[in-house]
């Protein structure tokens, strides 16, 4: 598999850097888009003390779309609650997901100042690398997003026997038509019965998108998660 693609990201406004955010855009898209889509809807999506990473998915053959190349995170049998997941090159994803970590680490920025969210597979990425890769991140923001049914998320936190996983903050439009409203409202039941503690808006009108007021909440949500030291 290829490696990442460009990086692009966002410097802290101030002086020091104490935090780091990893925004993992869409099946695909590109980190520069990512970075302008959340311009657009948030024309102040900064930070005085907190990076934000953009990073680009390797481009490699996704079999939803009849094998040709896209740059996605991982590969999937179909777009659908009920399939297996692909679980060699999900493996594949999490070797690169933990060099981005690593490098923040050793730059002096704990994994507890780290946050990593994403939108739709994005999202699903970030589950991943929150609650089986790194469970002492500082929390997990999703938009759009899914698990599948027999994912291995789940069956990573029946078996974990610490005390704590980092939060969740999930938003999901009601109108979403690629990934239903309900396919994400399971995902997010799921993994608080699995003792994800969470909160989860419901966009209303809201299609596969991302949206001025999700992004005020992801904003919001940040600055409480990491607060300034």
């Amino acid at each position: 598999m290829s490696k990442l693609g460009s990086l692009h990201f966002t410097k802290p406004t101030g002086p020091g850097h104490s935090a780091t955010v990893i925004f993992f855009h869409g099946s695909g898209s590109s980190g520069a888009n990512m970075k302008e889509w959340v311009r657009i809807m948030h024309k102040n999506f900064s930070f005085p003390y907190i990076k934000v990473l953009y990073p680009t998915a390797p481009l490699q053959p996704y079999t939803p779309c009849n094998g040709e190349k896209s740059n996605v995170w991982f590969d999937r049998f179909d777009i659908s609650p009920m399939v297996p997941e692909k679980i060699e090159s999900i493996a594949e994803i999490e070797t690169e997901v933990k060099r981005l970590i690593k490098n923040e680490n050793d730059v002096g920025i704990p994994s507890s100042r780290i946050i990593v969210g994403g939108f739709s597979m994005g999202g699903s990425l970030s589950y991943h690398t929150a609650f089986k890769w790194d469970t002492n991140l500082a929390g997990v923001f999703v938009m759009s997003s899914f698990l599948n049914h027999y994912s291995t998320v789940y069956q990573e936190l029946q078996n974990d026997v610490r005390m704590s996983v980092p939060p969740l903050l999930q938003i999901h439009g009601e109108s979403d038509y690629l990934v239903p409203f309900n396919w994400g409202q399971t995902t997010f039941n799921r993994l608080k019965e699995l003792g994800v503690q969470g909160e989860f808006y419901a966009m209303e009108r809201l299609g596969h998108s991302i949206n001025r007021r999700g992004m005020t909440i992801v904003k919001e949500w940040i600055e409480k998660q990491l607060p300034e030291k």
